[in-house]
């Protein structure tokens, strides 16, 4: 595990090194030639630290900052969707030149909390993804019919959409019609939470969906045209089952990519290079063209 005392040192005296490293960041065109690699790190800001059996996994700051820069000096990744403290850092140690990074904004509906619904934008706002020289800004849309924060929710992803795209910015909206008990991750369900997401906002020119891997995803597929990123979640004790679904799902038309963070940095044998190679292997042409080797 590295030592962080430099990190440490530059929060405490020089914070304005965040912002000078965030002007000075190379960038890179959105999309490439090939399907895109982003990794996740926007489960800790609502207490979701657990992976598989450890409730505990993504506790560790610097251990995650480790298997984070691990999994981005890898080959085929792309880039980071991460909140600011997690941004920052990186940008701090040097690890997000030539990467795409997108900001996580709505972090206040915290696991578990009897306000999970009520998903605020506690983290990045649109004036501050286009002052950090981001690439634009993802957000949580869960749409739980019987509690009526829903409704503020949907309000504000809708206004940050619009903002997002006011600037030319990706807004990249991870839809869920869901319930207490967990999300309906039926293919109905998603195709009706596609449907809903997808007329946010004044325009929907710059949105782009990050939606799961369900059952009978060719039909789910058919619910959008706009650019979407499949997400990894947390595999549990079969990550090969995933990665199986994952392959398939992206060659569907409109597939762009995957968006993973548990699965690859928290794999079963903690082997993080590994498990982003064997991912990256799977992504085709950016147009998702299956005969892509």
């Amino acid at each position: 595990m590295a030592d962080y005392h430099e990190l440490r040192e530059i929060r405490a005296r020089n914070p304005e090194r965040v912002a000078e490293a965030a002007a000075a960041r190379r960038r890179r065109p959105l999309l490439g030639d090939r399907q895109l690699m982003i990794i996740a790190a926007d489960h800790p800001a609502r207490g979701a630290l657990g992976v598989g059996a450890r409730p505990l996994a993504m506790g560790s700051r610097v251990e995650l900052l480790d298997r984070l820069q691990v999994a981005l000096a890898r080959p085929g990744v792309d880039g980071l969707l991460a909140t600011p403290d997690v941004v920052e850092d990186l940008l701090l140690l040097g690890a997000l030149d030539d990467r795409i990074v997108i900001g996580s904004m709505n972090r206040g509906g915290l696991h578990g909390a009897v306000f999970a619904f009520d998903d605020r934008f506690t983290a990045y706002d649109t004036a501050t993804i286009s002052r950090m020289r981001l690439d634009g800004g993802k957000m949580l849309c869960r749409i739980a019919l019987g509690d009526p924060a829903t409704a503020s929710t949907l309000e504000a992803c809708g206004r940050a959409i619009t903002e997002l795209a006011g600037n030319g910015l990706v807004a990249m909206v991870e839809p869920f019609w869901s319930q207490p008990s967990g999300h309906d991750l039926s293919p109905e369900g998603m195709i009706r939470v596609i449907n809903v997401a997808q007329g946010l906002g004044a325009t929907s020119a710059y949105t782009w969906l990050k939606i799961p891997v369900v059952a009978d995803m060719e039909r789910v597929m058919e619910a959008t045209t706009l650019p979407s990123l499949l997400l990894g979640g947390d595999p549990g004790d079969t990550p090969d089952l995933a990665f199986a679904a994952w392959r398939k799902a992206l060659r569907l038309p409109g597939v762009r990519g995957l968006v993973v963070g548990r699965a690859l940095l928290y794999p079963p044998d903690d082997d993080v290079a590994a498990a982003v190679d064997t991912a990256v292997t799977m992504l085709g042409r950016a147009d998702g063209d299956p005969a892509t080797p």
